[in-house]
């Protein structure tokens, strides 16, 4: 019989392994998954629901990995279940992920399949059943690019629906619905009667802002929001108060469920800075740098600058901003600059290599770190080459391209590009 009263977590969009040039941040990311596990625990919640992006990437860094794995192993040791599904960045077809690994450790239960080649036809929702609650749990994983709308459409949940008792159901999709302000014009998502009808929870993820809503028969709607985040504009929602960063702790009583939201991300850490270096040449502008960010580096400071504006002389790369954050870093803080929108001197604001330009210094630090590995050196020569080979890997996958063949053509490209020649074929 399933309880009046019990208790369950729900977070989404973890990201365990992101900043991945930025270690004190991603280290930051990664306490803040932990705390928010040791949430779950401290609360005493029954199961844990985990709506898709555990991880950045499907096959991260087992040092990432290995703390977070042994967070939920403690979980599950103390009698707690943890269903998972997919997210758009956990998903890789043909090939195993840690995701498919943790699961067949007996770590997670995986609630959805991976994908659903619906193309049309109606598909049968598969769905767990908590022994302890009672409570059933059906969901379907997100995937890149929008690709899971026509799973939501060609969905026969009569099954999951058909017996009483508390429902759950887990997606990673945008809900248009519900979508911030700002985000409506720019993210595409399924509409909220695509969900399942007449379910108590809608555990949502994808989405790195905070929402709440009623699904369809008014069953609670959550997106928790990303648990630190990914970006300098996540990190701006959160310090602005637009989104929360953690965990969330539903209750549900007599079939009712209501949220919590527990912060675990440190937001008191976190400084923000909006600098504008116009009419500056490279010296200056490293002493207005360090000047204004000077005050906020410290221990535990993570400090994201903005730095904008066209300089009067040299180039982004020229500021040596890898140098300016050591000197900043000597406190324990760590600095992560954004400069999308700083300009050489005699850029043009519209020229289509603008956006290469500004990642200059990035260029120069890629160089210095494989010269070894492919040949490259800190020269002019250098770096035409990797800005060559960053065109040739950005190049979109033609219309009726195989992803075998696009591979292949990048591939080549590549070695064009680095004097490499191709291995012979015996």
């Amino acid at each position: 019989m399933e309880p009046e009263r019990f208790v369950f977590a729900h977070l989404a969009d973890a990201h365990v392994g992101a900043w991945p040039r930025a270690p004190a941040v991603r280290a930051a990311l990664r306490e803040s998954v932990l705390r928010a596990l040791a949430v779950v625990e401290e609360r005493d919640a029954e199961f844990l629901l985990v709506s898709g992006d555990l991880f950045h990437t499907p096959v991260p860094d087992p040092a990432e990995v290995a703390p977070i794995a042994a967070a939920l192993k403690r979980l599950v040791d103390a009698g707690r279940r943890i269903y998972v599904i997919y997210g758009s960045h956990d998903y890789v077809a043909h090939r195993t992920s840690w995701l498919d690994v943790l699961a067949a450790a007996g770590v997670f239960v995986k609630v959805a399949p991976e994908a659903v080649r619906a193309e049309g036809t109606r598909w049968t929702l598969p769905f767990q059943v908590d022994g302890r609650t009672g409570a059933r749990i059906a969901g379907i994983s997100g995937r890149s690019h929008g690709l899971d709308r026509e799973y939501f459409r060609s969905v026969d949940a009569e099954g999951f629906l058909a017996e009483p008792g508390f429902r759950i159901f887990q997606f990673h999709a945008a809900i248009e619905e519900y979508l911030p302000e700002g985000l409506r014009e720019h993210v595409r998502g399924i509409r909220r009667d695509d969900l399942p009808t007449g379910c108590g929870y809608y555990a949502g993820g994808h989405i790195h802002r905070t929402y709440t809503g009623e699904g369809p028969g008014g069953g609670l709607l959550v997106n928790p929001g990303a648990v630190f985040g990914t970006s300098r504009t996540d990190v701006e929602n959160l310090v602005a108060g637009r989104t929360h960063a953690g965990v969330v702790i539903v209750t549900v009583e007599h079939g009712r469920a209501r949220a919590e939201f527990v912060e675990t991300a440190p937001r008191d850490a976190l400084r923000l800075a909006d600098i504008d270096v116009s009419g500056k040449d490279p010296e200056g502008a490293r002493a207005e740098l360090e000047r204004q960010l000077a005050p906020s580096a410290g221990a535990g400071a993570l400090l994201f600058p903005r730095v904008h504006g066209s300089l009067a002389d040299g180039s982004p790369s020229s500021l040596a901003l890898a140098a300016v954050a050591r000197t900043l870093e000597v406190g324990g803080g760590s600095v992560t600059w954004d400069v999308r929108d700083l300009a050489p001197a005699t850029a043009d604001a519209s020229s289509p290599e603008r956006d290469l330009d500004i990642e200059g210094d990035e260029i120069a630090h890629l160089i210095a770190e494989t010269a070894a590995a492919v040949g490259l050196g800190p020269s002019e020569a250098g770096d035409r080459q990797v800005r060559e080979l960053l065109r040739e890997l950005g190049e979109p996958r033609a219309e009726g391209q195989t992803r075998i063949e696009y591979e292949g053509d990048r591939i080549s490209a590549a070695r064009r590009t680095l004097g490499i020649t191709a291995p012979r074929t015996r």
